[in-house]
């Protein structure tokens, strides 16, 4: 089993890594940029089509709701792909709260200018989380063999046109804090 520290340096160079062959791939090939893993029925056809291609959201900081003496701190990667009509499509890797390396694939919906405000936004993802096993299998509902379904809202605020912070509602377990950066 992997330690937190040790996942968190496999984790973070991995992702900054994938960044940069991302990038480098965009200026070699345009196609792999253009690239699509979303299914074509998660776009709303005829939907305003989407002002970022790709979001690489990082989270180093998870509040709990309550202490526990077993809780480890949160470490997070995800990357969502944009499609037309505020849908997405992504994957989150992250170590779990008691630090077992963990996986949430997801689709989802973003919603701009909330409450009158351009810079501020909302998103909902639902997809299958898994990762919670052993003796943490009980901490999240309908856990089966170590994979449970989830929905995950959160609220944005655009920093700049490509860089944002979020904050995410993880039911009663606490608040995610992140920093995305869109591409």
């Amino acid at each position: 089993m992997l330690s937190q520290h040790t996942l968190r340096s496999l984790l973070l160079p991995v992702l900054f890594a994938g960044i940069g062959a991302v990038t480098s791939a965009q200026a070699a090939d345009n196609n792999l940029y253009d690239w699509q893993p979303c299914p074509d029925s998660l776009a709303v056809e005829g939907g305003a089509q989407p002002t970022k291609k790709w979001d690489l959201t990082l989270s180093p900081y998870t509040h709990h709701w309550s202490y526990s003496p077993e809780h480890k701190q949160v470490m997070l990667g995800a990357l969502d792909s944009h499609v037309s009509g505020g849908r997405f499509c992504g994957m989150a890797l992250f170590t779990n709260s008691f630090g077992q390396g963990s996986t949430y694939v997801y689709v989802g919906q973003q919603w701009d200018g909330i409450w009158g405000n351009p810079q501020l936004f909302t998103k909902v993802s639902a997809g299958l989380l898994y990762g919670y096993r052993g003796a943490y299998k009980d901490k999240i509902p309908f856990n089966q063999a170590g994979i449970a379904p989830a929905i995950i809202p959160s609220l944005g605020y655009a920093i700049t046109p490509k860089d944002s912070a979020q904050v995410f509602l993880l039911g009663n377990a606490g608040l995610l804090f992140a920093y995305a950066r869109s591409f």
